[in-house]
């Protein structure tokens, strides 16, 4: 925002841009909510199985993570399910929202057999996740999917590209809170010691 703008904001909080139906929108004062890898977080070891076509070739920061995240089914890990890939970049118009876009939408299934839609939004480069997004992948859940269960998930990565930071979170009132966070290194499936397994094998 604009100094002058960002000045008229009280201590802890800032100005927000909302969608508010079809070309429309809101500005709204709202609690500061930053979604940030914690820097003393475990990582987990995974075996890579990205192709390394996909790496070479891949356009973007962002479509380079989704593709990932999706070639070493990292939702099936991070959630527990099995999910498959739905659509990638999924517009819809929401009622009293307006058009949004959400990175890429997956279905998924538990032992139970409870079905999920999973949103994730992809965060590449220095760009920071932010509630705004993921309110409104809520809002899609809510009209698109209203008899699955949702759980929102936000991906970014972490310094360097093999390392997946993976968030689960939820609105809690106003706010968002992280409900699950887990870092993934990709690695050779022989760079996993017998210590990274014993190690992993306590984690909860």
């Amino acid at each position: 925002m604009p100094n002058d703008i960002a000045a008229t904001a009280s201590k802890g909080r800032e100005w927000i841009i909302e969608l508010a139906g079809t070309a429309k929108y809101r500005f709204r004062l709202a609690k500061i909510n930053r979604i940030v890898p914690r820097e003393n977080q475990y990582e987990i070891k995974i075996p890579d199985a990205t192709p390394e076509i996909i790496r070479r070739h891949a356009l973007t920061d962002e479509q380079a993570l989704l593709a990932i995240v999706r070639y070493n089914r990292l939702i099936d890990i991070f959630l527990g399910v099995t999910a498959y890939s739905l659509q990638n970049h999924l517009r819809t118009n929401i009622p009293g929202v307006g058009q949004t876009e959400t990175d890429e939408v997956y279905v998924a299934v538990r032992r139970t057999g409870e079905q999920f839609v999973v949103p994730v939004q992809a965060k590449g480069g220095s760009d920071q996740l932010g509630a705004v997004q993921l309110r409104q992948d809520l809002a899609l859940c809510t009209h698109v999917f209203p008899h699955l269960t949702c759980r929102l998930v936000a991906v970014q990565f972490k310094k360097a590209e093999d390392v997946i930071v993976m968030f689960e979170v939820t609105l809690q009132g106003d706010e968002l809170k992280v409900l699950e966070e887990r870092h993934y290194r990709l690695v050779p499936a022989g760079d996993i010691t017998s210590e990274d397994l014993e190690a992993m094998r306590r984690l909860k």
